[in-house]
């Protein structure tokens, strides 16, 4: 939109009728300019550029008359429809009315952005001139806003622009529900006659208002305060009536999450919608469940187990008489030859889903095994949903339907009499006809004909067999023998048996596997079509040791057969013996101790190596003694003799002289550690010529004083102190 205009250009648009009460001449519209003098506000008037030199004054429109700028504005604004569309979204908590008032408002906040777009004004004037346009009716908008809408400002507008960027609820008004609330029950004694009330509807739904009454007369008395703090009669009963019956509405989730916890499960706890998103290949993820099926046959009713591949819907569904490991792996197996190996499995906490059998089967395929909280089926809901599927739209359509739940049950039994009842068992109630095996191809054709072909809203309206087969994935396929064999039931006690000499023993029997050496610890797996054969492995399934016999069940000759295991197990027994007696021959007589004790040796040389630069310590040492050690001393000391003559003691005398001569050979180097005893014992000797009173001389009286200040004398004095005589000084 145009916002500044030359004098030629208003008189050009005075006589469209985009600029009423204006001059229409170029003439009067400059004499207009001049008259009111539009050059003098600097902001709103300019000087235009010519040509040749040429020019003149533009004014903006805000220098016009309010009426002119008004009509010119509201005929320069164009509304799309866009524009007067109200949103989608809807808010739970807001009436009709409530809701809009609040659509109300969001399409004038979009209209006054639009016009604010379309003018180029700025914010608060292109919303004053828009409140103004709006109010007198310049705009024109459909008859519902101006019904919800009497008259617009620019702060309503700048209040409700805010909210909607917050809380488009807020923007919601209903003028019947502003009261909502204060009724004497809902604000009585500060609430607490609500709360108590919405206490007696949880613990027992089925109180009347009557029963309601009597009991808050019992709890308040007969008087209640009101919102302003006076006391009020306790209201009539028809009150209660409408009051318990607004709290059932007010409060349906919180009273059937107490009253009821499995519908509030299945009806108002919050369930997300793309918890499995991720899982977009096929076999990626696996949800299996079992469920009673609603059809009964010949001999009783059966369990159905379902799985489900969660990325393209396809299911397998197979029937046991009674829930238990083996119907898992039944299932399992008709799934992976059909779809391949999984990745994962999702399955609840059922006794036959976390059974050893089972788990060790997941185990053996590697597949991650998820299990789901207790009491949560909605964390498999899609095959919780697919079962329900089933029940609904295949139940019905055969002999032997009982209904879904006890109502069904009775409303069928109910096509007859009762006296057409009275003795009659359910197989002709129910009209009864199909066998076990017969059901299972029902199922099996109802799956591959009816619900293969079904579309899905889950896969965007294409089928499960067609997602299957869209799929490039690689299908990761299981030896049909080798899945046989891990199929086959372990043998009782979870399989795990210890190999005595007479062989592994099952239910009273000894099944013979000459190639395991006596207690091993094995897995044995039973093999179903030969009672007198089974498989052993290691005990966690992963290598296959050997085929056990039992004799007596495989109708072999024990004598004979015993014979040839015996030299099967000499065998075995040998190819570990032969080689350990040949590496030891060669030890005979004393050669074990011998190298012993050479070893031994070699180690104590090589102690006494790495400790050579170490000196022990003298240890104390006091004297002990006890009368039959001193007796025993006494007859250890050598008999006295006769004294010598004195030629004798001459001749004595001159031998012991003889014998101290000292040798005329080298004397041995002293050791660091004896010459610092021989320093340390001439400090002691020249220390005790002192403390006797005799003078040093000068060199040695030198020595001393500088020997005492060194950290040898500080060592060995402190050594000396602590071990005594013991030191030899």
């Amino acid at each position: 939109m145009q916002l500044w205009f030359t004098t030629q250009e208003i008189a050009d648009l005075a006589a469209v009728g985009m600029l009423p009460g204006l001059p229409t001449t170029k003439m009067g519209a400059t004499k207009l300019a001049d008259r009111e003098r539009w050059q003098d506000h600097l902001a709103l008037a300019r000087r235009r550029a010519g040509r040749e030199g040429g020019g003149g004054y533009e004014y903006h429109l805000d220098l016009l008359p309010l009426a002119s700028r008004l009509t010119y504005v509201a005929k320069s604004f164009r509304i799309e429809p866009a524009d007067l569309v109200a949103p989608l979204a809807d808010d739970g908590t807001l009436s009709a009315r409530a809701r809009e008032a609040r659509d109300a408002r969001i399409v004038a906040v979009r209209l006054a952005d639009a016009f604010r777009r379309s003018t180029g004004l700025g914010a608060r004037s292109a919303d004053d001139y828009f409140c103004r346009l709006f109010n007198a009716g310049s705009i024109e908008v459909p008859g519902w806003l101006h019904e919800n809408l009497e008259t617009l400002s620019v702060r309503t507008l700048a209040r409700w622009r805010g909210a909607a960027r917050e809380d488009t609820a807020r923007l919601g008004f209903d003028p019947a529900t502003a009261r909502k609330g204060t009724g004497l029950l809902d604000t009585a004694n500060d609430g607490a006659v609500k709360v108590f009330v919405l206490g007696l509807l949880a613990k027992q739904p089925h109180l009347t208002a009557k029963h309601v009454r009597i009991q808050c007369r019992a709890e308040f008395g007969d008087e209640v305060a009101d919102r302003h703090g006076e006391l009020k009669p306790m209201p009539p009963e028809r009150m209660f009536q409408r009051f318990i019956a607004a709290l059932k509405v007010e409060h349906e989730v919180a009273l059937t999450k107490l009253t009821n916890p499995d519908k509030y499960r299945s009806h108002f706890a919050l369930s997300g919608t793309s918890a499995f998103a991720w899982v977009t290949e096929p076999n990626q993820l696996w949800q299996i469940d079992a469920s009673p099926v609603d059809v009964l046959c010949l001999d009783g009713r059966h369990s159905l187990y379902m799985c489900l591949d969660l990325a393209t819907r396809r299911i397998v569904i197979t029937t046991s008489k009674t829930p238990r490991a083996s119907a898992v792996s039944l299932m399992t197996r008709k799934a992976i030859l059909q779809w391949g190996a999984p990745k994962g499995i999702k399955t609840d906490n059922g006794s036959d889903f976390v059974a050893k059998e089972t788990d060790r089967l997941f185990r053996a395929l590697g597949v991650d095994v998820q299990r789901s909280q207790k009491y949560s089926p909605q964390e498999k809901g899609h095959v919780e949903r697919v079962i329900k599927t089933f029940q609904h739209g295949a139940g019905p359509l055969l002999p032997g339907f009982i209904g879904h739940d006890v109502a069904d049950r009775k409303a069928i039994e109910s096509r007859k009499s009762f006296a057409e009842r009275l003795g009659c068992d359910d197989a002709d109630a129910f009209a009864v006809q199909l066998t076990a095996a017969e059901l299972q191809r029902y199922i099996d054709e109802w799956v591959e004909y009816s619900y293969s072909h079904d579309e899905h809203a889950g896969l965007g309206g294409r089928t499960p067999a067609e997602a299957a087969d869209a799929s490039a994935t690689p299908m990761r396929r299981v030896d049909e023998r080798a899945l046989d064999v891990l199929l086959m039931p372990l043998a009782g006690g979870g399989g795990i048996r210890t190999v005595s000499k007479r062989g592994i023993k099952i239910d009273h029997h000894y099944y013979q596997a000459p190639e395991i050496i006596p207690g091993t610890r094995v897995l044995v797996r039973m093999d179903p079509m030969d009672a007198g054969r089974a498989h052993a492995f290691t005990p966690g399934g992963d290598i296959y040791l050997a085929q056990a016999i039992c004799y007596e069940l495989a109708g072999v000759n024990p004598a004979e057969q015993l014979k040839i295991d015996r030299a099967r197990r000499e065998a075995k027994i040998a190819e570990v013996t032969g080689p350990a007696r040949a590496a030891v021959r060669h030890l005979d007589g004393t050669a074990l101790m011998d190298r012993h004790l050479a070893v031994r040796k070699g180690d104590a040389a090589a102690r006494e190596a790495e400790r050579s630069n170490v000196i022990r310590l003298p240890r104390r040492e006091e004297a002990h003694t006890t009368p039959q050690i001193e007796a025993a001393a006494e007859a250890t000391r050598p008999m006295p003799v006769a004294p010598l003559n004195e030629r004798a003691a001459e001749i004595h005398r001159q031998l012991l002289d003889d014998i101290n001569v000292p040798m005329l050979r080298p004397r041995a180097a002293a050791s660091p550690v004896d010459e610092a005893y021989e320093r340390y014992r001439r400090a002691v000797q020249l220390e005790a010529l002192q403390a006797n009173g005799a003078a040093l001389d000068e060199n040695d009286a030198r020595w001393l004083a500088g020997y005492r200040e060194g950290p040898e004398y500080a060592a060995l004095s402190l050594m000396r102190d602590s071990f005594g005589e013991a030191m030899g000084f």
